[in-house]
C-alpha cells in the first residue's frame, strides 16, 4: 500500500498549481492533507475510486485536515475527543481491520512561541490518544507535525535553536512520542541522510538553496517495522511551501 501525506498551504490555492494532476500521478492508496484552508462546500473536489473524509476547522481560512482513501474504513473519527483540541480540523482518524491511520496537522507555537504552553498539552494529549490506539491495533501517523526532532532535519540548527518548530521542548515530546513505540519511517531507512527537507519557507529563496526544514513526518507503530517497504520525501513536487511524504507498506 502506498501512502502520501502533503501540507497544501491551502487547497484551493494548491489545486490552481496542479494539485489534482499530482494526486492522479501518486496513484496512491491514501492521501492525506494538512491545511487545506476550507470550509465544507467551498471546492468540489472528488476522484473516482476515492471517498474522502475531512475535518474543518471552525476560523474560515484556516487549519484544516483530509483524507482521500481507496479502502473503505471500518469507523471514522474527527478530533481526539478532547473539547480543548477538536475546534481547528486539525485530526482524522480512520480505522481499517488491520490499522488506524492517523492524519495530523500539528499546532504551531507561532512567533515568540505565544503557543508553545498549549501546544505542550496537545502533545500529551496526543502521544496518549496515539498510545491508546495502538493498545488495539498497530498505528500509521503522517502529516505536519510541526518540529525538525534532530539537527539533521534542518538546515542551519545553530541559529533556530529557540525558535517555533525546534524548541528544546517540541523536539523532547517528538522523542517522547517516537520512545512510546512509534518509529519515524524515513529515519528508519535513510538514518544519515542530510539536505532532506520538507518545508522551505517562501522567503530568501530558501527552496532553491535547500535550506528547508524536515517537518512532515510517517510514524508507525514499532511492529510494523518488518512490514516497512520504503519512505521518501517527494521533493520535486511544487505547489505548496512543503513537499509530499510517502510511505510503502505490506498490508
Amino acid at each position: 500500500m502506498k501512502f502520501i501525506s502533503w501540507n497544501v498551504n491551502g487547497l484551493r490555492a494548491c489545486q490552481a498549481k496542479g494539485f489534482s494532476d499530482v494526486f492522479a500521478a501518486q496513484d496512491a492508496d491514501f492521501f492525506c492533507l494538512q491545511e487545506t484552508k476550507m470550509q465544507e462546500g467551498q471546492l468540489d473536489l472528488a476522484y473516482p475510486g476515492y471517498e474522502s473524509y475531512w475535518n474543518f476547522a471552525e476560523k474560515k481560512g484556516y487549519s484544516g485536515t483530509a483524507i482521500f482513501a481507496r479502502h473503505t474504513p471500518l469507523s471514522v473519527q474527527l478530533g481526539m475527543g478532547k473539547d480543548e483540541h477538536d475546534h481547528e480540523g486539525r485530526l482524522v482518524t480512520l480505522e481499517y481491520e488491520p490499522f488506524y491511520l492517523v492524519n495530523v496537522y500539528v499546532p504551531n507555537s507561532q512567533d515568540g512561541l505565544r503557543r508553545l504552553d498549549y501546544r505542550m498539552q496537545w502533545e500529551d494529549d496526543f502521544r496518549r490518544f496515539l498510545i491508546s490506539l495502538d493498545e488495539s491495533k498497530p498505528v500509521i501517523v503522517c502529516g505536519d507535525m510541526n518540529v525538525a526532532h534532530k539537527e539533521i532535519d534542518l538546515k542551519n540548527p545553530k541559529t533556530n535553536r529557540h525558535n517555533a518548530g525546534f524548541t528544546d521542548e517540541e523536539r523532547a515530546k517528538m522523542t517522547e512520542l517516537l520512545d512510546s513505540g512509534f518509529t519515524d519511517t524515513f529515519r528508519y531507512f535513510h538514518p544519515d541522510q542530510t539536505d532532506a527537507y520538507s518545508w522551505w519557507s517562501y522567503r530568501f529563496q530558501a527552496r532553491q538553496k535547500n535550506a528547508g526544514w524536515r517537518i512532515d513526518y510517517f510514524l508507525a507503530s514499532n511492529r510494523l517495522q518488518p512490514q516497512l517497504q520504503g519512505a521518501r520525501i517527494l521533493s520535486d513536487v511544487y505547489g505548496s511551501d512543503h513537499c509530499p511524504v510517502e510511505l510503502t507498506l505490506d498490508v
